[in-house]
């Protein structure tokens, strides 16, 4: 008998902590999820006892700088090779050769990364919101913003502007967040607006308005969005964002030239021939890949590609987790069905 229960682990290797939760039993495919900005482990809360109960041994790991694994004080501890790495060795503590690995937000990136790393390490990648070559760098994503939506002149790094914002005051945009994390948490984690269809998003405003939160010295009060997290859910991710502290978090933005070396040395010219399954939230619209160009990369580069689009804002796995788990279970019975065969 399978047990659907959540567990909580951790190993360390090489000096670096990996805390990760797990569902299933081990002895069954693996399927690792990785996280995103300014999430946990808990955020795949929904997929875990789903995929246990089609047979994998299901992990989500904090990824570096987050929850319980090592945190970090310099940004060049957060560049995308050394996530890679981390999650490779979670793999071979896991005594799998091959995972299934799904990731969002800078999760995604991750994924990617293995995908075109180390394709002999995959089963399969799926992301959600984030297209693949988007770990090439803030300049590579330039060319693919959409500018009837962010003209150059008012917006030259469009969406990303709070990206560059990083880059030109890291202390000045981290110190709000540091006042009050539980804020943040709370004002972030909205379900997806249908009205903000080809408006600019909030992310593009940042540089212009000094800040997240323009003159506010925190996140403003918002109340809690319940269809995306419980106030259970808030608690876990406060508690650790206080505990850590945001610095960690938002080093993930400052290695945009390491990262996009790092692609530049993917096998195979960063093409993935692998199952790869791009789920697109119709309602994300920083990471708009709908009605703009900043797909394209991933359609040319991905041979086995399959592409759905759900009705949810960037926080699709919480917000609307039954469409995201049907969507991964179609994917699979189509492209690996043989991860589901009976054991």
């Amino acid at each position: 008998m399978k047990t659907l229960d959540i567990r909580q682990d951790s190993f360390s290797a090489e000096g670096h902590t990996t805390s990760y939760l797990a569902a299933g039993e081990p002895g069954g495919p693996v399927v690792i999820f990785t996280h995103g900005w300014p999430e946990l482990g808990l955020s795949w809360r929904h997929q875990l006892p789903f995929f246990a109960s089609l047979g994998f041994y299901a992990v989500a790991p904090d990824m570096r700088g987050y929850g319980k694994s090592t945190v970090y004080a310099r940004h060049e501890d957060y560049r995308l090779e050394l996530s890679v790495a981390d999650m490779l060795r979670l793999a071979d503590h896991l005594s799998t050769e091959q995972v299934l690995w799904v990731g969002h937000d800078w999760g995604s990136p991750v994924a990617w990364s293995i995908a075109s790393h180390h394709p002999d390490r995959c089963h399969g990648i799926a992301s959600l919101c984030v297209p693949y070559a988007l770990e090439r760098g803030l300049e590579f994503m330039r060319g693919f913003i959409d500018r009837e939506v962010y003209p150059e002149d008012q917006f030259p790094y469009g969406q990303w502007e709070y990206m560059k914002h990083y880059e030109e005051d890291f202390e000045g945009a981290t110190a709000p967040m540091d006042r009050n994390p539980r804020a943040l948490v709370q004002a972030i984690f909205r379900s997806g607006d249908p009205a903000g269809f080809k408006q600019p998003s909030g992310t593009a405003f940042t540089r212009v308005n000094g800040g997240w939160f323009g003159e506010l010295q925190e996140a403003p009060d918002a109340p809690i969005d319940e269809n995306v997290i419980s106030p259970e859910d808030l608690d876990v991710y406060a508690t650790h964002l206080e505990a850590n502290g945001m610095f960690g978090p938002n080093s993930w933005y400052m290695n945009h030239e390491a990262n996009a070396e790092y692609s530049a040395r993917a096998v195979n010219g960063g093409r993935i021939d692998i199952p790869a399954l791009f789920v697109a939230a119709r309602y994300d619209y920083t990471c708009e890949s709908i009605t703009s160009r900043l797909a394209e990369p991933m359609r040319e580069e991905c041979s086995n590609l399959t592409e759905e689009i759900i009705d949810s804002g960037h926080w699709m796995a919480q917000e609307k987790p039954i469409e995201v788990n049907q969507a991964m279970a179609r994917w699979l019975v189509n492209a690996l069905p043989h991860l589901l065969a009976p054991r």
